[in-house]
């Protein structure tokens, strides 16, 4: 079976949308400003960072009905309660983030074919495209964070505190 991403184009079903629609967006918004800090807040360059200062930030995804809103602190990306009117929104489907993430796709070719939008101060939006365009990210792998491969990069000291699957499982001691 293939990937998700790579099929051409592939859209949540909208069933699927209304049901995620109902969930709180703020443990979203964490989850999204955790990820942030892990991959990009120590990367960014100062003055991005002095441009990001407080703005209110989103990432809608429509697909999924998701809506994440969070703001640079100064120090880290922090999760925010849904905004009025974001400084900066960005908006695609779960599958052309996904392929973003994954440098499968351009962010300006998603852009100029209307999959990929910003809103708001478009300025902002540039800086923070380039910025993330300059930077050495690696490819976001799916695979990479199965219980299996998670259980894997614990190592052996976590595995015998009782955090990972025991070498000897599947004996028995009778």
């Amino acid at each position: 079976m293939k990937p998700l991403s790579q099929f051409p184009s592939f859209a949540l079903p909208s069933a699927l949308g209304s049901l995620l629609h109902r969930l709180p967006a703020y443990p979203g918004a964490m989850l999204l400003a955790s990820a942030l800090n892990l991959s990009l807040a120590r990367q960014l360059p100062a003055d991005v960072c002095d441009l990001l200062l407080h703005k209110k930030l989103r990432i809608h995804v429509r697909d999924a009905r998701l809506t994440f809103d969070f703001s640079w602190t100064g120090q880290r990306f922090a999760a925010s309660p849904q905004h009025e009117a974001p400084d900066l929104a960005i908006s695609a489907n779960a599958h052309d983030f996904m392929r973003l993430a994954q440098r499968q796709e351009d962010p300006d070719t998603l852009f100029f074919s209307r999959r990929l939008t910003m809103e708001g101060d478009t300025e902002l939006g540039l800086v923070v495209k380039n910025a993330l365009d300059a930077l050495e990210l690696p490819a976001f792998e799916p695979q990479q964070w199965s219980p299996r491969q998670l259980l894997a990069r614990l190592g052996p000291r976590k595995r015998m505190a009782g955090v990972g699957p025991r070498e000897n499982a599947g004996e028995r001691h009778d």
